[in-house]
Order: structure tokens, then C-alpha cells, then sequence
């Protein structure tokens, strides 16, 4: 029988690092920036987001779940001063294009060729409750194959990370608190990951206060019932999100992730290289804890 659990996790981590790259690519920052957009401020939130920055700061707020609203406000005052989330998809299209065929042309051909059945894999997804899914899985661009096939990844990955978010507020945990699990799951130090959205002092101390009630972390630190009850989350989301590959099928999927494999360090050292080493979580290796 197919081990869809492992299958599932495989191909989110290579469907990360084959979308994440484009969210630190200098290419997507300067064209960002020549929209007039100071230093290029936002340009993760707002091009990530797409056209739910349509409907408003809030409701972008409530997709990203543990990104501080105040980032996300300023992100789109100041896209709004210079144009609007269309200009920002663009840009954003734009750079993914030109940066897949300069730095990984080598699949850019298969990739392609795989556009109808992704998005067909998109379009099987049941589309209650996942906000970031919805507002991509209409942007598409079958004149362009290439770009149409990283879209409808793209797609696959929002839906995941919608039921992401769905099993952590089912769970009970803010963002803080969610983030503080997966920092420490992730083997990231100095409560990096929750800070680096936006978590101050005063909510990683409340975050720690909850967590330590719930048995998940001692004196400051995440305990072994933490880390497990972590693990059991990231179980929980495979086997939830193998539904997409499923539908496209086992030798499809499999295929797929050799495809993005062959090229997945050169992509995560796009990140290395103009971001910083640590960035992009999810497309970086961490130690197997449990099962």
C-alpha cells in the first residue's frame, strides 16, 4: 500500500521550496519597489496574499494567522499609495517566470508540461474554510505553462497551509503560541520563528504562560510533550493534505517530486543567498521527532 503520510510530506517540502524561493528573490523585490513601494516593504505579504488583498487588511490578517496585524496594515498602506494587489501578482508573476528559467532551466520544460494535471489536483480540493486557497485558485495563466504549473502548486501549498492553521486554532493556540511549537519543533532558537512575525516579549510570556498549563513547556523552554504534541500536528496535516496528490496519483506525484528534488538546493540557496540562511522554515531540513 502507498504511504501517502510520507508522500504527502515529501512533496509539501519540495512544493516549499519551489514556491518559497520567489518571496526573497531580488528580481520580485526591485520590481516591487519600482511600483515606488519604499525598500520594497510588504512585498511577502502583499504578493503572496494576491487578490485577497482585495477584500481587506483584516481579512488578510485573519489568513496568515500569525503574522502581526500591524504588518500587514503597513504592507498594504503602502502598496495602496502606489498601486493595488494586482500590480503587486504581477510583479510577483513576472519574477517567478524569468527567475525559474535562469536558475533552474533544467525542469522548466517537464514542469510545464505538468500544468493541466496540477491544476486539475487544485481544482479537487474541497474549498470550505481555506481562505488563501481561494483567493489563488482562480489566478491562473494557461498562456504561459511554466508559470501556469508553479500557480497551481502554489495553490495545492495555500490549501495546506489553510488546514494548517485550521488544526492550530482547533487546537486551541494563538498564533504566538503556535509559533513558539514550531520554532522549537524546528530546532530554531531564541524564539526566532514567533518573532520573526511580529511576537514581542509581552506575548511570547503570555505564549509560555498558556503553553506551560498545557504541559508543552518548562521555566521558558518547549518540553518532550511540546515537541510530540507538535509532531502530532505535522501528522495530522499529512495525512489531511494527501488528498491533492492523491487525486493526481501515485507515479504523478512521485515524478513531481523528483522533478522539484533534482533542483530543491538550488532553489533554498536562492533563500541562503539573498535572505539569509534561515528563513523559509518549511523548505529546510529538520530531524524526524516521533512519528
Amino acid at each position: 500500500m502507498t504511504d501517502w503520510r510520507t508522500l504527502s510530506r515529501r512533496v509539501a517540502f519540495v512544493s516549499h521550496r519551489l514556491i518559497g524561493w520567489i518571496y526573497w528573490d531580488p528580481q520580485g523585490i526591485e520590481r516591487y519597489v519600482a511600483l515606488g513601494v519604499p525598500n520594497g516593504f510588504g512585498y511577502y505579504i502583499t504578493t503572496r496574499a494576491g487578490h485577497l488583498g482585495d477584500a481587506g487588511t483584516d481579512i488578510v490578517t485573519a489568513a496568515y494567522f500569525s503574522i502581526h496585524p500591524d504588518f500587514i496594515r503597513t504592507s498594504y498602506e503602502l502598496l495602496t499609495e502606489h498601486g493595488k494587489p494586482a500590480d503587486a501578482i504581477r510583479v510577483r508573476d513576472e519574477a517567478v517566470l524569468s527567475g525559474l528559467r535562469e536558475f533552474v532551466p533544467d525542469i522548466c520544460a517537464e514542469l510545464a508540461s505538468m500544468s493541466d494535471t496540477l491544476w486539475d489536483a487544485a481544482d479537487s480540493l474541497p474549498l470550505s474554510g481555506r481562505i488563501m486557497y481561494a483567493a489563488q485558485l482562480r489566478h491562473r495563466r494557461p498562456e504561459e505553462p511554466l508559470l501556469d504549473a508553479w500557480l497551481a502548486v502554489n495553490c495545492i501549498r495555500e490549501w495546506r497551509g489553510d488546514t494548517h492553521w485550521a488544526i492550530q486554532i482547533a487546537d486551541g493556540l494563538t498564533g504566538t503560541e503556535a509559533g513558539v511549537l514550531d520554532g522549537a519543533w524546528r530546532n530554531y532558537s531564541d524564539d526566532w520563528l514567533p518573532r520573526s512575525r511580529g511576537a514581542d516579549d509581552a506575548a511570547l510570556a503570555k505564549a509560555y504562560e498558556v503553553l506551560e498549563q498545557r504541559g508543552f513547556a518548562k521555566d521558558g523552554i518547549v518540553t518532550n510533550a511540546g515537541i510530540a504534541h507538535r509532531q502530532g500536528q505535522e501528522n495530522r496535516l499529512d495525512d489531511l493534505t494527501a488528498a491533492a496528490w492523491q487525486h493526481l496519483g501515485e507515479d504523478s506525484t512521485i515524478r513531481f517530486i523528483e522533478l522539484v528534488e533534482s533542483v530543491g538546493e538550488v532553489l533554498i540557496d536562492r533563500i541562503d543567498a539573498t535572505g539569509g540562511s534561515i528563513w523559509m522554515p518549511a523548505a529546510r531540513q529538520r530531524p524526524e521527532i516521533g512519528n
